[in-house]
């Protein structure tokens, strides 16, 4: 089977996204594979390490792996029963350790299974190849021994991660030793290389240039980042080009390497869709939401769900403004009561007002057809209000709008002062995002005495502090800014009320209050595909083939779409209603399998060094819809604002004293 861009995307069958296609990957090519040839056995075993288990985790479920033939799942580290009447299968890293535990598994005169199905996650060297090769034992044994080049994490449906939570403080904190930053990017690069092994694409790589590449400014390291990044992705395609067969000679897609510089607030700023605030307000473990449940004794217990793509209602409601999930909510919830004949004789027994969200759950519960889909739609309900409840309380809308007003322009120091003074009691957290927003757009006013009066003023403790302050590692030095501009740029900017750093864009409407922020990443993304982007600023690793540029701007090969300007991109295509008759079904569920999806274009892979935002990912469907080609977003580690804000303040870059505070 092949996964070639040519085959998914340009009509030719059903068009596949790319987790679908790793999924398929993983069963198919690897799992199902094991079926064939001279293996007997019905059940297998599958061994995993660490990393490997993860990865097939976050592509396929239990039951998938299950219904290929496989009955147990064991971790290559742990002492493992002998079971010598079963086949094995082996998806494992090509480390000198995972090829010692395979080895002493099956050789000798009585190995744990009878034949063994090696997979390797990336490329594995030629002296552990030779290595297996010796042991005149295990080699009858082998049945397979492949690489399947497949090492990241399919977080959804146009996402992935290299899983490298420290790839902020490896590469941003320590500019002195850069030893680790160059492992870590190596690693990166490697695991970036094998999204397009795993998808049999060639990408058009581009990078983020240098910010400081001139006579007068010494680069550092940090500037470097993208740079490097791109070589590296780019050796790994190039052996891929000699090594994997039917991989593509021509570009048939395009990368772009950007790092956490390029927009510094997309990680702190609030984010009012359904996804963002229960990651931000909930306190979540990944995707896993903790609620406490009433059992059929009328006992409470705590109960665990996981919030993902298998949830239709979460799957159209996460990239929604939070006022509108709460609407549909309730909206599915009255659509449910109106279609129950139970449900009408108790909404009769009222004096006909409107029942609120609240009341209709608790009727729908006391119904004996009480099912597993208005369990769903309850627990989205239950959800919902505590978000709500939690804005109310915390006032996070004012909070947002100052931080939009910021961004936009519309606010500076003194609003942020004023709010200080005046919302006491405001939470540490929030006032040191707005602190960290106002840091990232003037940095200028966090030098010397200015910052810490603004920290005193915020009540904030020296490690929120750092976290501020750490933001200018993320960016230019106030220094390398006042350098850069001339006499003539200070004089013009002395006519500017505040600084923004996003263009307002007043004709273009959002149907939601705090929906005027977008990812700089968006902007990129139409550029790219347009053609559009910058040379200078996002040079090319390759030297495309003509026929590529050529096919970028009529990107979708049956059907352009219709072009857009840059000023009505902004159409909130993700926030509009979408009508379901039955209060419980996603149309846009419904959409996702359509079959104009069988006519997309070029895909589009952007990958952030350093922690990519649910913003951006979502910023990643809308566009995949307008520009009808699939982006996909990749990063080091998908972060919300606790996490990176934690991550900010283990950068050692200020440490600051009491004594320094003066407090």
């Amino acid at each position: 089977m092949s996964y070639s861009d040519s085959d998914s995307s340009s009509g030719a069958g059903e068009y596949k996204y790319f987790k679908q296609i790793t999924r398929e990957r993983l069963l198919s090519e690897m799992l199902k594979s094991a079926k064939t040839g001279d293996s007997k056995s019905t059940w297998k075993v599958l061994i995993m390490d660490k990393l490997t288990v993860r990865i097939m985790s976050c592509a396929c479920k239990m039951a998938d792996i299950t219904q290929e033939g496989v009955s147990l799942v064991e971790d290559i580290y742990r002492r493992r029963q002998p079971l010598p009447s079963m086949d094995a299968i082996y998806f494992i890293q090509p480390t000198k350790e995972n090829v010692g535990m395979f080895l002493s598994d099956m050789a000798g005169r009585t190995p744990l299974y009878k034949k063994a199905y090696v997979f390797f996650s990336s490329p594995v060297s030629k002296e552990l190849v030779a290595h297996i090769k010796k042991d005149s034992t295990v080699l009858p044994r082998i049945s397979a021994l492949r690489e399947m080049n497949l090492e990241y994490f399919a977080i959804e449906s146009q996402g992935f991660l290299t899983d490298q939570e420290r790839a902020l403080e490896e590469l941003f904190g320590d500019e002195e030793n850069t030893r680790k930053g160059d492992a870590c990017l190596h690693v990166m690069a490697n695991r970036i290389a094998t999204v397009f092994a795993s998808l049999k694409e060639f990408p058009n790589v581009r990078y983020r240039a240098a910010k400081s590449l001139d006579t007068m400014t010494m680069t550092t390291f940090r500037d470097l980042i993208p740079t490097k990044l791109a070589a590296g992705v780019w050796n790994c395609l190039v052996k891929y080009k000699q090594t994997i067969k039917g991989f593509p000679e021509r570009e048939t897609c395009e990368l772009l390497i950007l790092d956490r510089s390029i927009d510094q607030m997309a990680p702190v700023i609030h984010e009012w869709t359904y996804d963002a605030m229960c990651h931000d307000l909930l306190n979540m473990e990944g995707n896993k939401y903790v609620y406490e449940a009433t059992n059929k004794e009328g006992k409470p217990e705590k109960k665990e769900v996981l919030l993902e793509e298998h949830d239709p209602i979460w799957l159209e409601l996460r990239h929604a403004h939070i006022a509108y999930a709460s609407e549909r909510l309730h909206e599915k919830m009255t659509n449910f009561v109106t279609k129950n004949k139970a449900a009408q004789i108790h909404h009769g027994s009222r004096d006909g007002s409107e029942l609120s969200t609240r009341e209709l759950q608790k009727m729908v519960q006391a119904l004996p057809q009480y099912s597993e889909q208005i369990d769903k739609i309850s627990l989205h309900v239950d959800i919902a209000g505590k978000i709500n409840r939690i804005i109310r309380e915390l006032g996070l809308r004012d909070i947002g709008q100052l931080e939009q007003d910021l961004v936009f322009g519309d606010a500076g120091t003194k609003d942020i002062i004023k709010f200080l003074t005046t919302k006491e009691d405001a939470t540490r957290e929030n006032k040191l995002r707005l602190l960290m927003i106002l840091a990232a757009i003037n940095p200028e006013k966090f030098e010397g005495e200015k910052g810490l009066n603004l920290m005193k003023l915020a009540k904030l403790q020296p490690d929120d502090m750092n976290a501020v302050y750490n933001m200018t590692l993320l960016g230019a030095s106030p220094e390398t800014k006042k350098s850069s501009a001339g006499s003539f740029s200070l004089k013009f900017d002395l006519h500017k009320k505040k600084k923004a750093t996003r263009k307002d864009r007043s004709d273009e409407q959002e149907p939601w209050q705090l929906s005027r922020f977008y990812p700089i990443i968006e902007e990129l993304i139409e550029k790219i595909s347009k053609g559009e982007l910058s040379k200078d600023d996002y040079p090319c690793m390759n030297d495309p083939s003509p026929t590529f540029h050529g096919s970028s701007k009529a990107s979708s090969i049956h059907e352009p779409p219709v072009a857009h300007s840059m000023r009505s991109r902004r159409t909130p295509t993700w926030a509009r209603p979408r009508q379901s008759d039955d209060g419980y079904s996603s149309d846009s569920v419904i959409r996702h399998a359509s079959s104009d999806l069988k006519k997309m274009g070029k895909r589009i892979f952007v990958f952030i060094v350093g922690g990519a935002t649910r913003s951006e990912l979502r910023a990643c469907h809308k566009l995949t819809t307008k520009l009808n080609r699939e982006v996909v977003l990749g990063s080091s580690s998908l972060d919300d604002p606790p996490q990176f804000i934690t991550k900010l303040k283990l950068l050692k870059a200020h440490e600051l004293s009491l004594d320094d505070l003066q407090i």
